[in-house]
């Protein structure tokens, strides 16, 4: 164990080749890696085992917290991030550090503050370059071991390739590296590699992981990736990849887009998800039935769907990529419940909370449709809309019999006026609790959810948040969700409606999605042409993917910040609340290098300095 720590510190010490200091010691111990690496280490298959998992729990760190860039879109707030610190290590979540407890996790503004993410990105490559390189040196020596090495190569390319395609989602093109760096000189001079160039190198190492990687794993190896992770990232780097080839990325200025490269991308991305879903036995969790749900203002029986996102369902058969965290006394624990749960679950803070206008998303388990707006009244005589029956008024968003037959997702996912939650204190369970927008704490002799003010729009969210006691705060062992197969189900849709138009085989996905939340099944309507069913895959991603981190990357490639918040130049949108009143305005006379900076990042100041060879993007220049 000892050496292995020792190797895990050298090899971290290796990871931040963009660090902002120039100095060889700083960068690695030559030394000691050279000892480890020829006297030490890398002699057994159980070396390399261990440093793949080394590779894994470092790689971890720049995906685990992905809920942060949910912010960045229109359905979730992140006021906060106090789970995170700029002590800058992978396991305090260093990588989403953007300079302040606020973070960078607004809908603008925030394209110039993820140098963090850049450096532990590349970090992330070097841990992968280390096992690749290692590895493929061990080949000669162990003949017998061939068939399990190459799978470990196979393992650290995938890896290799998931970050690579985060670099690329984020900053376009990007300095590409395939070898170990031992020193700053192997770094200092190399350029931004051309996007599509990079897109190649991500896909070859897909193709050696789909062909060295077993198709399953012990339900205790559920963090080692498959080949039906290699096919799924393959086919998510495609649709991306048709994405900008369709919409264009104009802030991208070395890019030109090519309309006959994205009709290829997109059939090449339904090949690869109908291999995911057709070829090895993966099943939606709990065969994707909706479950039992409880009453309006009871929570001891939910939907399947919340059961999805506690770590008592980690060995679930619909993640395919996920990073596991170790739980209490690990070190390694995730911080989910201190981000997201209230007060009264283990002292938790509300740093993300949902937008109001998540809940209208929420559609009818009757007509599978999209019901009324709610009305938004207020119980409080100082607001505008003050209504004394507020609480009672059909559709109000403030009457709890509103939300009666929706969507079986929204009970899973979010709290409303009269909705409970159980309370945790001291690791013991102490009963459910109701939650009130604006009471909070001991109110005529009922205790409410506390810490109301983490939320501004009148919604709390129950998803990822635990309803068993055991735990602290920040002593979560949940399964990460990187790519899960509902998303695969949905990604197969958006690229076989892009390639295809809509199709039976699609739209029966799209219903097994919605079936989890014991919605029907589309109505004609709803594909009638590629335009509309569109709009009903993106519904689905809104709902079944809220909270993982996937609607900023969306909207991006979709090309839709103008759509959602205003054009430029123009009076912007207020998020608003359950009360009705205008909260916080995004976008608000906001000229068009404002959003250009929220489709593409900044390149490092501190990278941009030591390197001359590298170009800054167009929006920041």
């Amino acid at each position: 164990m000892k050496k292995i720590n020792k190797f895990l510190v050298f090899i971290f010490a290796g990871s931040l080749l963009l660090s902002t200091s120039a100095c060889v010691k700083d960068l690695l111990d030559q030394q000691a890696t050279t000892e480890l690496d020829n006297n030490a280490y890398w002699q057994t298959e159980a070396d390399a085992m261990g440093g793949a998992m080394a590779m894994y729990n470092n790689i971890k760190n720049v995906f685990h917290k992905d809920y942060f860039f949910d912010g960045h879109g229109d359905y979730v707030r992140v006021r906060a991030v106090s789970s995170i610190s700029s002590l800058g290590t992978p396991s305090n979540g260093g990588a989403y550090w953007t300079g302040s407890t606020s973070g960078h996790y607004y809908p603008e503004g925030y394209g110039s503050s993820f140098d963090n993410m850049f450096r532990f990105l590349y970090g992330g490559v070097n841990r992968a370059n280390y096992v690749i390189d290692n590895v493929t040196n061990m080949l000669p020596r162990l003949p017998a071991s061939k068939e399990n090495l190459e799978g470990i190569i196979g393992e650290a390319r995938l890896m290799r390739a998931l970050v690579y395609f985060r670099l690329i989602t984020m900053w376009g093109d990007v300095p590409y590296i395939d070898k170990i760096v031992v020193s700053n000189d192997d770094v200092i001079s190399i350029p931004r590699t051309p996007i599509e160039e990079v897109k190649n190198h991500i896909l070859a190492d897909l193709d050696y992981a789909f062909e060295k990687l077993p198709a399953t794993r012990p339900a205790d190896q559920k963090e080692r990736v498959t080949k039906a992770a290699a096919l799924a990232l393959r086919g998510k780097v495609n649709l991306y990849w048709g994405s900008w080839n369709k919409n264009g990325w104009p802030e991208l200025d070395t890019f030109t887009p090519d309309a006959a490269k994205a009709d290829q991308a997109f059939r090449d991305a339904t090949e690869d998800f109908g291999k995911v879903i057709n070829d090895y036995g993966l099943t939606l969790f709990r065969g994707g039935a909706p479950g039992e749900i409880d009453d309006l203002g009871k929570a001891e029986t939910l939907p399947n769907y919340f059961h999805l996102f506690l770590p008592t369902s980690n060995a679930n058969n619909e993640t395919i990529i996920g990073f596991t965290h170790g739980g209490p006394g690990s070190g390694v624990s995730d911080k989910l419940m201190r981000d997201i749960g209230p007060r009264e679950t283990e002292s938790s803070e509300v740093n993300v909370s949902p937008n109001y206008w998540l809940a209208d998303r929420y559609q009818s388990t009757t007509t599978g449709d999209f019901l009324p707006p709610m009305e938004q009244l207020s119980d409080r005589t100082q607001d505008a809309k003050y209504a004394p029956d507020a609480a009672t008024r059909p559709n109000s968003a403030l009457n709890p019999q509103t939300y009666l037959g929706r969507d079986y997702r929204m009970k899973s996912t979010i709290l409303w006026n009269g909705e409970v939650i159980q309370r945790l204190a001291g690791l013991q369970a102490e009963g459910l609790i109701p939650y009130h927008h604006g009471i909070q704490g001991v109110n005529n002799g009922v205790r409410y959810i506390d810490y109301n003010s983490g939320t501004n729009s009148g919604y709390l969210f129950r998803k990822f948040v635990r309803n068993y006691a055991g735990q602290g705060r920040e002593e979560g062992n949940m399964t990460w969700p990187v790519i899960r197969l509902a998303d695969v189900y949905l990604m197969f849709a958006e690229a076989s409606n892009e390639a295809f138009g809509p199709t039976p085989e699609a739209v029966s996905l799209v219903d097994k999605v919605r079936a989890r939340g014991n919605l029907p099944g589309l109505k004609p309507e709803k594909y009638a042409n590629r335009e509309v069913f569109f709009d009903a895959i993106e519904q689905e991603r809104i709902v079944e993917l809220v909270l993982e981190g996937h609607r900023a990357f969306d909207i991006r490639r979709w090309r839709k910040i103008e759509e959602i918040w205003g054009p430029p130049n123009g009076p912007g949108k207020f998020t608003t609340n359950t009360w009705g009143n205008n909260v916080t305005a995004y976008f608000q006379n906001k000229n068009e290098r404002a959003y250009q900076q929220c489709y593409i990042f900044k390149i490092p100041q501190s990278e941009m300095d030591r390197n001359p060879n590298l170009r800054q993007n167009a929006p920041y220049l």
